[in-house]
């Protein structure tokens, strides 16, 4: 399903942001520390295959991304709303 990203916030770990989206994306905490756990979900492995995504976790109407320390923000944000865009 695709999502509208409607913000993109930062998190206490500079290393994390939050993606607000236009709609819910899961109902339960979901959690991925590597793209081997997320490979069977389609939404998240997308996401791992940005190089520099280090974790994804889905709730509610966010998406928390985060990235390995030497990746620039500026390298994956658009990226990461490409992909929630298109589903």
């Amino acid at each position: 399903m695709p999502f509208k990203v409607l913000d993109i916030q930062p998190t206490p770990n500079p290393n994390a942001a939050k993606f607000i989206l236009d709609g819910q994306i899961s109902a339960q905490p979901t959690s991925f520390f590597n793209a081997e756990q997320a490979k069977d979900h389609s939404l998240a492995a997308k996401l791992f295959a940005i190089n520099g995504v280090a974790g994804v976790l889905l709730l509610g109407d966010f998406v928390t991304i985060n990235k390995r320390p030497e990746i620039k923000w500026s390298a994956l944000t658009d990226k990461v709303q490409a992909i929630l865009q298109s589903g």
